[in-house]
């Protein structure tokens, strides 16, 4: 079967994305990392780190969705690869100086927080002209499965350099990488019109709500929605637990660590591949009702973790387990989402959606933390475990996901610069992106 062409804008848009999917993976939790192994933290600290940065870097976003909304998308993409750019750099000069502390990994945790938020607010609006509605499915995938294959590749290089060159030498690596989709964003061609807004006054507090009441008065967005929370802030919550349970009480040498949790990526790329195939054989409300359980059932594997091979193992096993699962799981919900919001309305949607995303997470590693403080990592991974169960709860319980989008949302606008592919709705970078 012939590779489907999506057009050379969005080429450029995906090798962008490429790139800074592929420096990330080599940055694949350098944060914790350098707190571990450079300043010696504590799991409190580490979890802190996970928690307080998102929340903050939510906070700081929270009146970026409608300011993204009403003004050009390219440039604010940009922008915002610069702005990561500058502030991941602080990391290795200061470490350079000897000037490296906890607090400045907190900062630069919340400015890229934020910083990505705004950028994946921009990329959904103004991919929104470069693709066919037919398409979106494919375009989804193909970002799902770059983002799993450069978690793949990223970690074992970057375990590999820190231990040749440094700590902060993968930080560096993913800095570069967001300076250099900067660039691959410029090479869009087009010319971008701004959007109109119809009414003229300033930006309105209810503007800043807008995203959510558009998720919560969407019946299946609701359900998708409060299901992503729990889901993401409960597996996020255990990463930094598992830093310290593998690298520190279980003494996993940093690349082992990095094979960990890359090799199973590669299922990432099964599960990416196949979406539109089982999309099309039962159906996107039995892919979600299934997948979504799936996906869940899994994180209890890593209380059983034990040192050596077999440990080394169950990780991988439990890994693989949950990335399949979400691979094939999120094209899906991304496609839902984008189809069911209406144009005008789509960075505050997508923004919503992050910052709720972000809030959740921290508040989930900060309880993670404090249990884990107060009994052991294990103990705190298990029940992180056992909660997530319950999980599918909260998924569309009657197949209201139908295959069209609907007739509000059915108008989309030109492409930038006149592109002849015109209507589309949006493959999402937020959920599989960029760390």
């Amino acid at each position: 079967m012939a590779r489907r062409s999506l057009g050379r804008q969005f080429g450029w848009l995906w090798t962008s994305y490429a790139v800074s999917a592929y420096g990330s993976g080599l940055g694949f939790g350098a944060l914790p990392l350098i707190a571990v192994l450079v300043l010696h933290a504590s799991p409190m600290q580490v979890s802190a780190l996970s928690a307080v940065g998102p929340a903050v870097g939510a906070l700081i976003a929270l009146p970026l969705g409608p300011w993204v909304e009403f003004r050009r998308k390219r440039p604010v993409m940009i922008t915002m690869d610069l702005v990561r750019f500058a502030v991941m750099m602080t990391i290795p000069v200061a470490y350079a100086f000897g000037r490296l502390g906890f607090v400045q990994l907190l900062v630069v945790s919340a400015v890229v927080a934020a910083a990505k938020i705004a950028f994946n607010a921009a990329s959904g609006a103004y991919l929104k002209a470069l693709i066919r509605p037919a398409n979106l499915l494919v375009a989804n995938a193909r970002f799902e499965s770059t983002n799993w294959s450069s978690i793949a590749v990223g970690p074992p290089l970057g375990g590999a350099a820190i231990g040749l060159f440094g700590p902060v030498t993968t930080v560096v690596a993913d800095a570069l990488s967001y300076l250099l989709s900067a660039l691959g964003v410029t090479a869009i061609r087009g010319r971008e019109q701004p959007p109109q807004r119809t009414d003229k006054r300033q930006l309105r507090v209810g503007e800043l709500l807008d995203g959510w009441r558009h998720l919560l008065t969407h019946p299946a967005l609701r359900a998708l929605y409060l299901n992503q929370l729990v889901v993401s802030g409960l597996i996020m919550a255990t990463e930094p637990l598992s830093a310290v349970l593998l690298l520190r009480e279980l003494g996993f040498p940093p690349w082992q660590y990095g094979i960990a949790f890359a090799a199973p990526c590669l299922g990432g790329l099964i599960g990416s591949r196949l979406a539109g195939r089982v999309v099309a054989r039962y159906g996107r409300h039995r892919i979600i009702r299934t997948v979504g359980t799936l996906r869940a059932v899994w994180l209890i594997g890593l209380a059983v973790v034990q040192p050596g091979v077999v440990g080394l193992a169950t990780v991988i096993a439990v890994e693989l387990a949950i990335i399949i699962s979400m691979s094939l799981y999120n094209p899906v919900l991304a496609t839902y989402r984008l189809e069911h919001t209406p144009e005008d309305r789509v960075a505050r949607t997508l923004s919503a959606w992050s910052i709720g995303s972000s809030a959740a997470i921290a508040m989930l590693s900060a309880l993670g933390g404090l249990l884990a403080d107060a009994t052991s990592p294990r103990t705190a991974i298990t029940i992180a475990g056992l909660l997530i169960l319950a999980s599918p709860l909260l998924l569309p319980r009657s197949p209201d996901c139908p295959s069209t989008p609907d007739p509000a949302v059915a108008t989309v606008p030109r492409a930038p610069g006149g592109s002849s592919e015109a209507e589309q709705r949006h493959p999402l970078l937020a959920e599989t992106g960029h760390e």
